[in-house]
């Protein structure tokens, strides 16, 4: 009876975490690449913007009716977005993207100045030549449909890492 307890208890402990703290996704295409591949599987924290804000950089999940997407945050409420010859400008003044390659500027083709309402965040996926993300079909994301921080790859194994 015991070792019934301890099973229902780990079970019950196991739904807590992948309801309210963790989750796992599976991301789905190129948009990413190479930081994050086609297949791979990860988890991402739930947590984290319940009592906190998405940043500048952060890799996040993107709820949506039909699907999730994996994207960068790259714009942040009341800032102005610009994207002049592959180089990102924040309010007037230019970004350095580390994260990326130098293919994957060269690739940023030219948008905006758009300001970001409040409550609101712009996102890009880092293989910025195929990417669906708010300069081109997903528009601006409310922060409500942002459901996690991207934490670590956990498939395949030999991928295991944070994410950054």
């Amino acid at each position: 009876m015991e070792w019934l307890k301890a099973i229902i208890i780990a079970i019950l402990i196991a739904l807590f975490l992948r309801t309210f703290i963790f989750a796992t996704s599976i991301v789905e295409g190129e948009s990413m690449d190479p930081t994050l591949e086609d297949g791979e599987r990860v988890i991402f924290n739930k947590l984290v913007y319940l009592i906190d804000e998405p940043e500048r950089g952060d890799i996040v999940i993107i709820q949506r009716p039909a699907k999730n997407y994996v994207k960068r945050v790259i714009g942040l409420p009341g800032e102005t977005i610009e994207i002049k010859n592959g180089e990102l400008y924040i309010d007037g003044d230019r970004y350095v993207q580390t994260f990326l390659t130098e293919e994957a500027i060269h690739q940023t083709n030219n948008f905006g100045p758009v300001t970001i309402p409040e409550d609101n965040y712009f996102v890009m996926g880092d293989n910025r030549a195929i990417s669906k993300d708010s300069r081109n079909g997903l528009g601006l994301i409310l922060e409500s449909e942002i459901i996690g921080k991207s934490e670590i790859i956990i498939y395949p194994i030999n991928e295991w890492e944070r994410t950054r």
